[in-house]
């Protein structure tokens, strides 16, 4: 069945936004101490108001141990000292806001840290009553798995975690409690209760200072045994229902899809993360050296033309047949926990092509930090604050070094001795940044912007209108509502292809690509918007 959003809900302003991910470690050090900081952020807003950035996403910034980069969270009301201060933060949010940038931080909602007070005050409770618990405890291990967790005391049994040992999973009940387990509690149960309402009182402290929304960490792992997430997906769609009341101008994003039912969507898009198979057949940000997530691939934007569109066209058109075209499908350069776009043995110059199609397409990009001059993936980086979640695996670590900003032994990202530094920045000659590409008309940054400033111009070119394939193979061609066609080659050869719609179509922006009458000819590499009619 196709769900279709009450048409009194108010249109998202993310549908036409543009993101940008900032993990806040490796953006900008304003104090020295080698590790990024909001005050560093404040610095470099304008730069992101030029490129054209809509909106902010922050990873986690909240009080935190950091065994799991902050994705362990001991206060959610408090910012990490390492950061500033809760007032830092309300700065940033009122200078990003004079820009027209909206701020959106990363709500951690399946698990705290061991050190939040929370999982302190249980531990504390020898005779807890189990309806009351926000976490999950068994008085003894009588579920396999490596994820249950001896009690440290003095309170006995064992809890339940999400990642680390240190990452306590949050109470949110059972679909169907096993009644010979008492400690499985239904949703309504007072535990999930109370941490439900944690999450408001959470969005609410944030949103009265400013905050616009909340990108929702493993939004869909809430409601234990939950086949096809249908209990969780209720739960967000509560939640949903006072935002809408209350808040009808924020917007909560899911780490991940929702799942396809006939109620409404809970949330105001979906995000097709690096690891999940839409992102991963186009662009699949391996080459790290070690295990990825998945099975390796050609993707679509392979050099040798050797990837696929299928999986991706097979899930674009399930995602729009079920939700809409209004829908928002936020697709990504890269994100925190893989490599970067510029990974491998990717052609630098195969760049402009795919964020031709990222800003092209239909879809809400996002920008990895650094992306938008080509910060390349650093295989070598070593593990950091649980960089590695599996060992053997890939190590996070690669893709979270320091942004780029200016040659010099510290790239601009920090004036301490590089040795001091979060993560080490790339020290390649031939190291972009943002100095030097802002200088160069014809930079990949400058590149950026000027599509950026199209998709903004063009609203065809946004969420909504029609994309309909031309031609699927290489070159990729498409038509977008009826009145531009984008071609982009992924390859490094050049083709020759027949395109009718192209006939007598303008140039709006592009490299490589000619036309005479129906034919197109592009070069490898090449890219172009043209625009059909006037």
């Amino acid at each position: 069945m196709t769900a279709t959003p009450p048409t009194d809900r108010p249109t998202s302003w993310l549908q036409d936004a543009l993101l940008y991910e900032i993990y806040p470690q490796s953006f900008a050090d304003s104090d020295g101490d080698g590790v990024g900081d909001l005050r560093g952020v404040l610095a470099h807003l304008d730069h992101l108001q030029w490129l054209g950035v809509d909106a902010i996403w922050f990873n986690p910034l909240f009080a935190s141990p950091f065994r799991d980069a902050g994705y362990d969270v001991a206060d959610y009301l408090r910012v990490a000292p390492r950061y500033g201060t809760n007032e830092d933060l309300d700065a940033v949010v009122a200078a990003a806001r004079d820009r027209g940038i909206h701020v959106l931080l990363d709500l951690v909602a399946g698990h705290t840290s061991d050190e939040h007070e929370w999982f302190q005050e249980a531990l504390r409770a020898e005779d807890a009553d189990p309806a009351h618990d926000r976490y999950i405890w068994a008085p003894e291990r009588d579920e396999p798995g490596e994820e249950w967790v001896p009690s440290p005391g003095p309170r006995r049994g064992w809890y339940l975690k999400n990642f680390y040992d240190s990452q306590p999973a949050l109470n949110f009940g059972y679909r169907d409690p096993d009644p010979t387990k008492p400690w499985q509690q239904p949703v309504d149960a007072p535990g999930p209760q109370a941490n439900r309402q944690a999450l408001k009182d959470v969005m609410r402290f944030w949103f009265e200072r400013g905050v616009m929304g909340f990108r929702v960490d493993m939004a869909f792992s809430l409601v234990k045994d939950d086949p096809g997430y249908v209990a969780t997906t209720a739960l967000w769609r509560d939640l949903r229902a006072w935002l809408d009341a209350e808040w009808p101008d924020r917007v909560i994003v899911p780490e991940g899809v929702e799942p396809r039912e006939p109620e409404p969507p809970a949330f105001h898009g979906d995000f097709a993360l690096v690891i999940h198979a839409m992102h991963s057949s186009l662009f699949d940000n391996g080459g790290s050296g070690r295990k990825p997530w998945w099975e390796p691939r050609p993707p679509f934007f392979d050099a040798d033309a050797r990837g696929s569109l299928d999986v991706f066209l097979q899930e674009w058109e399930e995602h729009r047949a079920h939700f809409g075209d209004d829908r928002p499908l936020l697709l990504a350069t890269a994100d925190h926990d893989y490599a970067r776009l510029r990974v491998g043995d990717r052609p630098t110059e195969q760049l402009p092509a795919a964020f031709a199609f990222l800003l092209t397409w239909g879809t809400t990009p996002s920008v990895y930090y650094g992306d938008e001059i080509g910060q390349r993936t650093l295989v070598d980086a070593p593990e950091t604050e649980g960089s590695v979640c599996h060992p053997g695996f890939y190590d996070r670590a690669a893709c979270r070094t320091p942004m780029q900003w200016e040659p010099g032994p510290g790239a601009g990202f920090s004036t301490a001795d590089p040795q001091r530094f979060y993560l080490p920045v790339d020290t390649a000659a031939d190291r972009p940044d943002v100095a030097t590409q802002a200088a160069e008309e014809t930079s990949l940054l400058h590149t950026v912007r000027r599509l950026v400033a199209l998709r903004r111009e063009v609203a065809a070119l946004r969420v909504g209108p029609s994309t309909r394939v031309l031609h699927r193979d290489y070159p990729l061609v498409y038509e977008r509502g009826g009145s531009h066609v984008v071609v982009v080659n992924p390859a490094r050869r050049g083709y020759d292809v027949v395109v009718p719609e192209a006939t007598g179509a303008r140039l709006l922006l592009g490299d490589g690509v000619s036309a005479d009458g129906d034919r197109v000819h592009v070069d490898g590499f090449g890219w172009a918007v043209l625009e059909t009619r006037s």
